[in-house]
């Protein structure tokens, strides 16, 4: 019978499909037409009616069967029936987080609603999709999970480019298979992924939109990667599927290798995204816009109405999303209106979360007014433009929302801070995603006024956004503000605050205050307080202590303690047990500790093994141990050595050992030495430069050498070289005076001469008058 399994069970689902079918038969219409009346896109109604496609959601349903004529409640309920029947056809999966696909709304998981007020008030449509590069490789992904191999795909572009519309479809080949998916939220996104990620359970995907807040969590993010790690690569718990969605400058941010000698704070999120992020273009390309062509003539309205608009530039889905409403909104809104979005857009550039408190908004405006739109604003002037922000673009977005967070409800991710961060009060808002990455583009240049700065230190609370703002407004030149900021992220919790103000005082002379600081950041689980106060134990001469602390610290995972265990270790002689130390910390992540340990061998004697250590540490990218070792063999008396080791590092692109040698040796007084160590490096990057040799002969009181240099440079066209040494001698008439003579004789004196060619007796077209061309 229709509507029921081979074994007489009910299928809801197939009995949902034969109702539409039956309704969609008495109307008589096509179902392209039924796409038309309903304001649905047309692939949601193909879906709808695929026998093997995924459960419709409640919203489809309901404007189907208000079209169609088909009794509501009765569609609907067969729905939910469909859901609960699909979500328990699989074994297994009543375990693990996440609820079955086809009982997700896809504007639950963040896909933006399409179109305009075309689309029936009620429903929160989608338009027809369009597929693009980006969708085979996410057809391949899925085929493979089918076949039980475990994948992640990240996509990655601009706000609003369609990422997350193009994971919802991808995923629909999944529903009919009775997959789950898991969209970790609650209480914050950190903390939710990391609660549940090890209960994740075969057939799941695991949906990172806007993998930031997860992947770039400062307390959570490495250990989600490796987490996720952990889920893709073990095979007992696949297959699983993870999706997650990626801004430009947030990839570039994790994948970036860090300096030598920086912190590398996502080696691990680094390391989990290679090989696994696609990029989603920003526009439609022409095969694309003829697709939505296409879907537009059969009666999708949403896309025809964004491509009237977006035809000619491509930018299709930033339409469909309401991007140009939104920036019209904020470039032609009142002076008040404007004020409130650029503070935002600044806060959340700055480095704010995502929640900005209205208080904070409200005061930080004020600089932002113009002294005569300042004077215009009435008593009330805040609500009525937190009213107009809050209007929707095309039913769906608006600028800046009312938001409400989450109260935390499992324990805090490490530690408890000291001094726990006070609760925010009043109502916090979020500025649009399209908005703010404008604000990035457009302001990223602008330092925000002093009502910003104020409004933060007066309102804020959460330890995050007071140290990040901190840094911004040190990066900015406002000193004062960053002090002030940063005494209260370190009274809010925040540990890296108070490792900075301990060293403030430190400096200060305050050293009781400054050990009690790194005290609190050792005790909320910073593992850099525990390493300052080894430090410090150090250098007071209290070893036992000091290595105590360093041990904490290393256990807790900072490289740097596992160097300063070194140390000691090669005070007290034991070089076998420095030299282990030093190569767990460069396997950590310590970019120094090799140089450390080639130092360690070269005193100790052993020139072949500090040469070993300074090319394996050249192998994995760091060439500063050749410029150590070159100065240390220098030192000894080594000339040789050093010149050969520096020229070795030159070969392979690295001058700064041959510059080392060459300030070294001027500073001997070795000018030939120091001109040949420069001509090598000078060649690395083609070829030595006139001007510094000039200027080095110079400096070493070397005048004839520098005018020999000067004047060959001269004759060939080259007269900055002269230029500069009249600079140099400025302030000595003598030596001025010689320099005019000798390039009087070789001809070269009119371009030469400045302000001084009066002085020294030329005519008014530099051809010399004085006893000089009598000589």
């Amino acid at each position: 019978m229709p509507g029921e399994e081979p074994d007489g069970r009910e299928n809801p689902l197939a009995k949902l499909r034969d109702k539409l079918s039956d309704g969609l038969a008495h109307k008589r219409l096509t179902k392209t037409q039924l796409a038309t009346r309903s304001g649905l896109g047309r692939t949601t109604v193909q879906e709808a009616f695929r026998a093997d496609g995924a459960v419709p959601s409640a919203e489809t349903v309901a404007v189907l069967a208000r079209v169609l004529g088909v009794p509501e409640a009765e569609l609907l309920d067969l729905r939910r029936r469909a859901a609960a029947y699909l979500s328990g056809s699989v074994p297994g999966h009543g375990e693990g987080p996440g609820r079955p696909i086809g009982q997700w709304d896809p504007h639950d998981l963040e896909v933006h609603p399409s179109g305009s007020a075309a689309a029936a008030s009620s429903v929160r449509a989608l338009s027809g999709y369009v597929r693009r590069a980006h969708d085979q490789v996410m057809a391949e992904a899925v085929s493979e999970v089918k076949e039980s191999r475990s994948r992640m795909l990240v996509l990655v572009g601009s706000s609003s480019t369609g990422k997350t519309r193009a994971c919802w479809e991808a995923v629909q080949p999944l529903a009919a298979l009775g997959w789950r998916l898991w969209h970790p939220y609650d209480p914050t996104r950190a903390e939710a992924a990391l609660a549940d990620l090890e209960r994740v359970a075969p057939r799941t995907v695991v949906w990172l939109n806007e993998a930031q807040h997860y992947l770039g969590d400062p307390q959570a993010g490495e250990r989600i990667a490796a987490a996720l790690h952990t889920l893709l690569t073990d095979a007992s718990r696949g297959p699983v599927l993870i999706l997650g969605t990626l801004w430009p400058e947030y990839e570039d941010q994790y994948t970036t290798m860090p300096r030598p000698g920086s912190p590398d704070p996502h080696s691990r999120v680094r390391e989990l995204l290679a090989g696994r992020t696609v990029t989603v273009p920003d526009t439609f390309d022409q095969d694309a816009l003829r697709s939505a062509a296409i879907l537009a003539r059969d009666g999708d309205g949403l896309l025809a109405d964004a491509l009237t608009r977006a035809d000619t530039h491509g930018r299709v889905a930033q339409d469909l999303a309401g991007a140009p409403e939104l920036l019209r909104r904020y470039r032609h809104g009142t002076p008040a209106v404007r004020a409130l979005l650029e503070a935002a857009m600044d806060a959340r550039r700055l480095g704010m979360g995502l929640h900005l408190p209205q208080a904070f908004l409200t005061d930080a405006a004020a600089d932002y007014l113009t002294d005569d739109d300042w004077d215009r604003l009435t008593n009330d002037w805040a609500e009525a433009a937190y009213a107009d922000l809050a209007r929707p673009v095309h039913g769906k977005q608006v600028p800046l929302s009312r938001t409400n967070p989450r109260p935390a409800r499992r324990p805090p991710i490490g530690p408890t801070p000291p001094s726990p961060a006070a609760p925010p009060t009043g109502p916090n808002l979020r500025l649009a995603d399209y908005l703010e990455q404008h604000g990035r583009n457009t302001r990223r240049l602008l330092c925000p006024p002093a009502s910003f700065w104020h409004a933060a230190h007066t309102h804020l609370t959460h330890p995050s956004d007071l140290n990040n703002l901190a840094e911004a407004a040190a990066d900015r030149g406002r000193s004062q503000w960053a002090q002030h900021l940063r005494l209260r992220a370190a009274d809010a919790g925040h540990t890296g605050a108070m490792i900075k103000v301990a060293w403030a005082r430190e400096r200060a002379g305050d050293l009781e205050s400054a050990e009690s600081l790194f005290r609190q950041a050792a005790d909320a689980g910073n593992p850099r307080g525990l390493k300052f106060l080894g430090q410090k134990m150090e250098m007071s001469g209290d070893w036992e202590g000091a290595e105590s602390f360093y041990r904490l610290a290393a256990d807790a995972g900072d490289p740097d303690a596992r160097r300063g265990l070194a140390r000691l270790r090669e005070m007290v002689g034991d070089l076998e047990g420095a030299e282990d130390l030093y190569r767990l910390a460069a396997d950590a992540g310590d970019p120094n500790s090799l140089s450390n340990l080639m130092i360690m061998r070269e005193e100790a004697g052993d020139w072949d093994g500090a040469e070993a250590v300074a090319r394996e540490a050249a192998a994995a990218g760091d060439t500063l141990c050749f410029t150590i070792l070159a100065e240390m063999r220098e030192e000894a008396g080594d000339r040789e050595s050093a010149e050969a080791i520096a020229r070795e590092a030159a070969s392979g692109g690295d001058i700064f050992p041959l510059l080392h040698l060459w300030r070294a040796r001027l500073d001997d007084g070795n000018l030939d030495d120091a001109e040949s160590a420069f001509r090598q490096a000078a060649e690395v990057n083609g070829g030595p430069t006139p001007a510094h040799l000039a200027r080095m002969r110079e400096e070493a009181g070397d005048r004839e050498g520098a005018e020999a240099i000067a004047l060959k440079a001269a004759d060939a066209g080259d007269f900055y070289v002269l230029r500069d040494l009249e600079r140099m001698r400025e302030k000595d008439r003598e030596g001025l005076d010689a320099l005019y003579r000798h390039a009087a004789d070789a001809g070269h004196l009119p371009p030469l001469l400045g302000r001084e060619r009066w002085r020294y007796g030329l005519d008014p077209d530099g051809s010399p008058s004085s006893p000089w061309s009598a000589e």
